[in-house]
Parts: C-alpha cells; sequence; structure tokens
C-alpha cells in the first residue's frame, strides 16, 4: 500500500461525525494552514504514534507537502485537540467493546482504571520517568497524572482519592499501604492481588487458604467470601474476596505464559502458585449489600475489556516527548495516545474479522 492507501485503510475504523467533531469541541477553531480535521489527525498522528518530537513532526509535515506550521502552533493545535482525541477513543471503545455507557448499578461510584508506565525519551541524554495515571473507565477521560523518576512504583498512594471514587488496579496494586490509602480517603477499590501478597484471615482468626476455598467452584459459579486482613497494628479491616473458575483453555494459557517467564529468571513457581492461575480473584471493599460478586466481577471484566488497549498504551507511551510542564498539553498527550493504542487494538484485533477484504464497510443508513 502507498501512505494515502495506509491512511483511507485507517480512516475507515474512526467513528461516524468525527470530523465535524473537531469543529464542535475547539480541536479546528482555525483553518489557517491545517484546512481539515483530516489533516490536523494525520499531523498530530505523526508526533503520537510515530513518537516524534514537535520539531521533527513540523519537519515531516513540511516536506511531504501536508503543511507548513511551526512546533509552537503545533503545540497549540495539540492541546486545543484534547476533548476531540478522547470523544474518538470513546466511540472507538464503543465500536469495538460496546462497554462505555455506565450501567445504572454503578450510579454513585466513579469508575477510575489507575496504571503507571516507564517512559524514556529518546536522545542519548534522554530521562526514564515514570507516568502514573488514572483514565476515567466510562468516558477515558485522563483525570489525574504524576510524574516522577522510576524509583516510585506503582500503588494507590500515588493518587488523589474522593468520596466515591471506585479505583480498580492490577496485580501491582494489591499492596495494605495502597488499599489503606484509599479506605482512609473514603473512595473504594477493586484490584487483582498475587498470592501471599498479605495474609487473609477469617472471621475465627484462622487463615483463609485461597486454594481451599477455590477448589471447590464449578465453572460459572463465583466465589463470595468475607476476610479480614491486618490494617495496621493489629487492627483489622473487612474486605471481600471474589474468585471465579477460568475455562481450561484460559488457564493453560495463563500457566504456560507464568511458568515461561519464571524460567526465563531462572526461577520455579511453586505447585500452589500454578494452580491459582486456573482462577481470577480480587478484592474489594465495595460491600455485598452494595454490588453482588456478579456485579463486581462484571465491573472487573469490563476493565479487562480495554486491557489490551491499555497494554498497548503503556508500550505507545514509550514513544516520544512527554509534556512535563503544561498540565493541558500533558492531558491532551495522553488523550492522544489513548486513541492511538485503541485504534491499534481495533486495527489488529477486530479489522480482519469485519468482512472478507478485511476492514468494516462505511456505515450506511
Amino acid at each position: 500500500m502507498t501512505d494515502d492507501q495506509n491512511w483511507k485503510f485507517l480512516l475507515q475504523f474512526l467513528p461516524r461525525d468525527w470530523e465535524q467533531k473537531a469543529k464542535e469541541l475547539g480541536a479546528l477553531t482555525r483553518q489557517r494552514k491545517i484546512t481539515s480535521a483530516e489533516l490536523l489527525l494525520r499531523i498530530l498522528l505523526i508526533h503520537l504514534a510515530d513518537g516524534c518530537s514537535m520539531r521533527e513532526t513540523v519537519i515531516r509535515a513540511r516536506e511531504s507537502g501536508l503543511a507548513d506550521i511551526s512546533d509552537v502552533a503545533l503545540f497549540k493545535r495539540l492541546k486545543a485537540s484534547s476533548e476531540w482525541l478522547r470523544w474518538i477513543s470513546v466511540h472507538l471503545v464503543e465500536q469495538v467493546h460496546g462497554i462505555v455507557k455506565k450501567p445504572d448499578w454503578l450510579e454513585g461510584f466513579n469508575v477510575r482504571v489507575v496504571d503507571g508506565s516507564i517512559i524514556t525519551e529518546p536522545g542519548s541524554t534522554g530521562s526514564d520517568w515514570r507516568l502514573h495515571y488514572s483514565i476515567e473507565l466510562f468516558g477515558l477521560s485522563c483525570d489525574y497524572f504524576r510524574i516522577t523518576d522510576q524509583t516510585v512504583g506503582e500503588t494507590f498512594c500515588n493518587f488523589p482519592i474522593n468520596k466515591g471514587d471506585l479505583v480498580i488496579g492490577d496485580r501491582g496494586y494489591g499492596s495494605i499501604r495502597g488499599i489503606n490509602h484509599v479506605i482512609d480517603n473514603e473512595g473504594h477499590f477493586l484490584v487483582r492481588i498475587r498470592n501471599k501478597a498479605f495474609k487473609l484471615i477469617t472471621e475465627r482468626n484462622e487463615e483463609f487458604i485461597l486454594l481451599d476455598h477455590f477448589r471447590k467452584l464449578e465453572y460459572g459459579e463465583i466465589g463470595d467470601y468475607e476476610v479480614l486482613y491486618n490494617y495496621s497494628n493489629n487492627q483489622y479491616n473487612k474486605i471481600r474476596l471474589c474468585a471465579i473458575r477460568k475455562s481450561p483453555e484460559n488457564a493453560e494459557r495463563s500457566r504456560k505464559v507464568a511458568i515461561n517467564e519464571m524460567k526465563k529468571k531462572q526461577r520455579q513457581l511453586h505447585p500452589d502458585t500454578i494452580e491459582l492461575y486456573e482462577y481470577v480473584f480480587v478484592i474489594t471493599s465495595v460491600t455485598g449489600d452494595v454490588l453482588s460478586a456478579g456485579e463486581i466481577m462484571s465491573l472487573y471484566r469490563m476493565r479487562w475489556q480495554v486491557e489490551l488497549a491499555f497494554k498497548r498504551l503503556k508500550t505507545i507511551l514509550g514513544l516520544g516527548h512527554l509534556p512535563k510542564t503544561d498540565l493541558e498539553s500533558s492531558k491532551a498527550w495522553l488523550h492522544g495516545k489513548m486513541l492511538v493504542a485503541l485504534l491499534t487494538t481495533a486495527i489488529v484485533d477486530k479489522g480482519r474479522f469485519f468482512s472478507p477484504w478485511g476492514y468494516p464497510s462505511p456505515q450506511v443508513i
């Protein structure tokens, strides 16, 4: 394919009205030099997808005959495009996964997904940064980010928590210090945990052995257990542990990945740890009278449905120059990176299955 053919192919995956929204959301208020939403997006993607600096982006745009603008002008265009880029991302998720609308049973919660990524800026003097970011699950808006050096690890403590927040994290966020931070600020958490990340006990002060309970689960059955953990100085907090058995295919796939990773590190997994890969298990502070076990696992599944996009986002975040001094431009950069990740997911994972010719047909009335 030629570059123009590749570009036309990519445009097939964008939601209806994406060009009109550029004007409505303030991305294209002036059409001097950049005369259309299509041209604006094409130039922004050189910066966002290829990881070029602003200066390199405008040079490429000029040499390819797209537009002759300054890097300062492009920076302003990116900043103004933040909400437009977010809008396209939301509709890409809706198009691929159909999960954007918040269900009624989550009314009252501000559902946030948190993650972190190492960013190595290009060049011989490039620095390593860790970007900690929070994205609203229903709306895909970046509501907070923090830039630290790479020694600051992933924890809920990196984020401000407000009453009504329900933060979702992967295994790296399953620490006592982190979940205490959420509870102390009147928020709620939903997080996957590692085996023996911390000790769970029953109300009879007996250790809660995961496999003793999980082995009793049938396929499709969700285990819902009230457990305690040591909050501080032998003061115990009550939380819930929810678990479901994976399909045999998914379980085998998870075991193989884990075993291969340990082989690379020249380490061995304990047999109990290997068996636990047959289950998905999470802990949460949300009580059973508020959300059922089925709703808890459904919410985690919603997060998982965009997991590939988040994984690609972590890779794509490593490409480029992170704005570190301007809050709004940094948010626009993150929204743009999310768009690239979701667009990649749509093309790679869905595109070839839409039709015999490998991309979705234009929508018709």
